[in-house]
């Protein structure tokens, strides 16, 4: 069987072509993958065609040059088998099952410095890109003992942001979903409570925070949670904006209690580690810490649906059309 390779072609369109498989040169791996995870963040912005074109795919990774404009190859969450290897690379790596960093397709290359070697179950791995992003949330947070945090948005990086704060010993933990399914879900991975999103949601999380919350996420996607999370969080609170919102415009409410707020509103990315961390910290030491924190975490609470990779349309359209109880959507490999 041919390779198979997924590309955007416009607007709530994509294909699935097939190509050679190819041939590794004297230094890369060919990884046969066995699954591979749709960012219901990024992919689904340029699946609407909501992503800015001239932006960059991801300056920090090799497989993703490039810019968002059609057509393009996207993703960022494949786990596989190596396959075959150069004659400069080690015997040893034949066998291995890899994560990377590379958009969806049946077979790839790819240096030993472009994989992380895994000996979690396809369904753990497959979740490293998504685990590392809400890692890097928690770190740019920086929550403290007995704080009164809040996550916004409970799809799968945001479920992931809970689950890791839940282990922290926090004073509450707060989250807030338009869906039934992601609170019951929130609430399972370790949240104390998980509010609707509901013109009240101010006053409900003072009423849970006293004043509102000492650290909020705001790991929506939806332009509005933003004030949303201005008005949940309290004087001298910290907000970390996790979401990218692509080409949609944020207006923001900044004439009431903000202006006296004293409030640290933060952007965070996954794709560089942050300056307040890097002196000691790198992508591997990162990354080894998410594989130990994916050791604990059910994938079965995530992962709700499956499509083979020719039905990649389809899957999309799931993700993007049924949220309500579309959470993680993995496309596989035979």
């Amino acid at each position: 069987m041919p390779a198979r390779s997924l590309y955007f072609t416009g607007p709530e369109s994509v294909t699935v072509e097939e190509e050679p498989i190819p041939d590794p040169d004297d230094q890369q791996l060919l990884v046969r993958t066995e699954r591979s995870f749709i960012s219901s963040g990024t992919e689904l912005l340029i699946y609407r065609g909501e992503a800015p074109a001239d932006v960059e795919a991801d300056e920090t990774i090799d497989a993703l040059d490039g810019t968002l404009s059609y057509p393009l190859q996207y993703g960022y969450a494949a786990v596989g088998e190596v396959v075959a290897a150069g004659t400069a690379v080690a015997d040893e790596w034949i066998g291995r099952r890899v994560f990377a960093f590379h958009p969806h397709e049946s077979h790839f290359l790819a240096t030993p410095e472009e994989v992380v070697p895994v000996d979690l179950s396809p369904d753990r791995a497959v979740l490293t890109a998504n685990a590392e992003a809400a890692v890097s949330f928690v770190m740019d947070g920086q929550p403290k003992v007995g704080e009164r945090a809040a996550v916004l948005g409970q799809g799968v990086v945001g479920l992931l942001t809970t689950a890791f704060l839940s282990s922290f010993p926090l004073g509450r933990l707060t989250t807030v979903d338009h869906y039934e399914h992601r609170r019951s879900v929130s609430r399972r991975l370790g949240a104390d409570e998980s509010l609707p999103t509901d013109a009240a949601l101010a006053e409900r999380v003072d009423g849970a925070h006293a004043d509102g919350a000492d650290l909020s996420f705001e790991v929506s996607g939806n332009p509005s949670a933003l004030d949303d999370a201005i008005q949940a969080t309290g004087y001298a609170g910290r907000i970390i904006v996790a979401s990218w919102y692509g080409t949609k415009p944020v207006e923001l409410d900044l004439g009431g209690r903000f202006h006296r707020s004293h409030l640290r509103i933060q952007s965070s990315q996954v794709s560089r580690i942050d300056p307040d961390h890097a002196g000691r910290w790198d992508k591997d030491r990162r990354l080894a810490l998410v594989h130990d924190l994916l050791c604990d975490i059910d994938p079965d609470a995530l992962i709700t649906d499956e499509f083979p990779i020719e039905r990649a349309g389809e899957a999309y359209a799931e993700l993007d059309s049924s949220p309500e109880t579309t959470l993680g959507v993995v496309l596989t490999y035979e």
